[in-house]
């Protein structure tokens, strides 16, 4: 569908709606964002890019412009309450991977993708927000927004996050559903926590008892480090806006913080000794059932990335599996003479394949890193030395395995 006349109309100016967007034109497929929102999105702290993100990143022309903006890194440490090494996680390597891991603030990502698109003149209407599908045909797709105004398109991506509303036309009465978990972070500067010398970060500290601490740097030079730890929401979700209420009451994420840090070093207390509300964010985990299809029938309304599968986030995939699912959707939809119900099957079931492994691979990072009993942690644990085979997540071919189904076609 390469067509010039042929513009696809992507909901959602969020990482994977813009990359789409780029990836498209670098396809030669005309695209155009619509965003709710009036401006580019400033929230949403710092993601984790591993090498299968960051060579997507690379082909379209950006990694170069970010590699020095976030904080590089290629491991993953675990200890226990007395500072031992319970275990490691692979998140990048230039010599295995070809990339390092990098985590930066996810506005950074935004501005550049925001000022590509422009340079390579694509727009990005904001304050434009979804409504719903007038008519899909196979012709193509008329939809609404809430202003009244109805567009047509050849083919409508919804990228608009894991509440997605494109998703209501493929699947009527969905909802999502709230696992009683939340993350609860909040950004300090390294200095105050006095971090004996040499010590590795990003790092997590764990506690049968009290759970997991996070300490993960997201400046270029490391002189800011997210602090986070994960909590149990209950007894409240069946009020209507809970999740607005409990999104914006910062007092209680700073006291969470704060609270039962006991047993836990030094640094971690000083970590949390002062906390700038501004910099404090609140997470609700929310799943999306696994679904059959990500299209229509009409293979005219797509969704991608958090609207078509939500990821646990043990082995920080999620935002690298959205820039999978658009990076290979374009790939797709910039060939010419290519059916596309059978290269969206085609699309799904590879993608769905990945994802499914990435399920097992959060299942066996959790598995390790749970002890056996509570006297594992706190004193002492065994380093589990045998490391992941992560080269297939890391390292995946999309051009080659694009080419090959269509040599066999």
């Amino acid at each position: 569908m390469s067509s010039a006349d042929e513009t696809v109309a992507i909901v959602g100016a969020g990482l994977a709606g813009l990359t789409l967007a780029l990836a498209l034109h670098q396809q030669n497929v005309p695209a155009t964002v619509y965003e709710s929102r009036s401006a580019p999105l400033n929230i949403g702290g710092a993601v984790m890019l591993s090498p299968n993100a960051l060579r997507i990143l690379d082909d379209l022309g950006l990694y170069e412009p970010i590699k020095t903006k976030g904080y590089n890194f290629d491991l993953l440490e675990y200890r226990d309450l007395e500072g031992n090494l319970v275990d490691t996680y692979e998140f990048g390597g230039t010599a295995k991977y070809g990339y390092r891991g990098l985590r930066i603030y996810r506005y950074v990502l935004i501005d550049l993708l925001v000022a590509g698109l422009a340079q390579r003149g694509v727009r990005v209407e904001y304050g434009k927000k979804f409504s719903h599908v007038v008519s899909d045909t196979p012709q193509g797709v008329k939809f609404a927004f809430t202003d009244g105004t109805t567009l047509e398109t050849p083919l409508l991506v919804g990228a608009d996050g894991i509440h997605s509303t494109v998703r209501g036309h493929l699947y009527p009465g969905l909802e999502t559903t709230f696992i009683g978990m939340a993350g609860i972070t909040a950004a300090v500067p390294t200095a105050q926590l006095e971090l004996p010398p040499g010590y590795h970060l990003p790092v997590t500290i764990m506690s049968r008892e009290k759970g997991a601490f996070v300490i993960a740097p997201q400046e270029s030079d490391g002189s800011e480090v997210l602090i986070g730890k994960q909590m149990r929401v209950t007894g409240i979700q069946d009020r209507p806006g809970w999740d607005r209420d409990f999104v914006n009451d910062k007092d209680s994420a700073v006291a969470f913080l704060q609270q039962g840090n006991d047993a836990f070093p030094d640094f971690v207390k000083k970590a949390v000794s002062k906390i700038d509300q501004a910099k404090v964010n609140k997470w609700p985990f929310f799943v999306v059932p696994k679904l059959e299809r990500w299209a229509s029938e009409t293979r005219k309304v797509i969704i991608v990335g958090d609207a078509a599968h939500a990821i646990p986030p043990s082995a920080g995939q999620g935002i690298n599996q959205a820039f999978e699912d658009v990076y290979m959707l374009a790939l797709l939809l910039g060939r010419k003479g290519v059916d596309m119900a059978e290269a969206l099957s085609f699309w799904q079931n590879y993608r769905q394949e990945r994802v499914n492994r990435i399920v097992e691979l959060n299942k066996l990072i959790d598995q390790r890193r749970m002890p056996a009993d509570d006297a594992v942690m706190g004193q002492g644990a065994e380093v589990r030395q045998e490391a992941f085979d992560l080269g297939w997540l890391y390292r995946p071919n999309f051009k080659s395995d694009v080419e090959q189904w269509l040599s066999k076609r």
